[in-house]
């Protein structure tokens, strides 16, 4: 797995118990589920991209490639948010994939 981000290492620095419950929350939501881990990706990717939510999109592009999701499919989720969020947004979540996937 890739280094957390700095700011999220400095919240945890900084807040060491509730970074603790927060990740102990999001690995039970993970696991809470019949998804398997490829799926769980792509969900959260798009969710991410749907939120507009920048360093969300960098880290679940990253996780997803960490779970054998192809760069193929990770576009696949990009253009699917075309018709429901619309070109601006989707656009804007292509340049942050794109900081992941800079070769594709």
């Amino acid at each position: 797995m890739t280094e957390l981000p700095k700011p999220y290492r400095q919240f945890q620095a900084q807040f060491p118990e509730v970074a603790r419950a927060y990740d102990a929350l999001g690995e039970a939501a993970h696991g809470g589920g019949p998804l398997d881990e490829r799926t769980r990706r792509l969900v959260k990717l798009a969710m991410a991209i749907a939120g507009g939510h920048e360093g969300a999109v960098h880290a679940q592009t990253r996780r997803a490639l960490e779970s054998g999701v192809t760069s193929a499919e990770i576009y696949h989720v990009l253009l699917l948010a075309l018709t429901s969020l619309g070109f601006p947004a989707t656009v804007a979540a292509y340049t942050w994939v794109k900081d992941i996937l800079p070769g594709e």
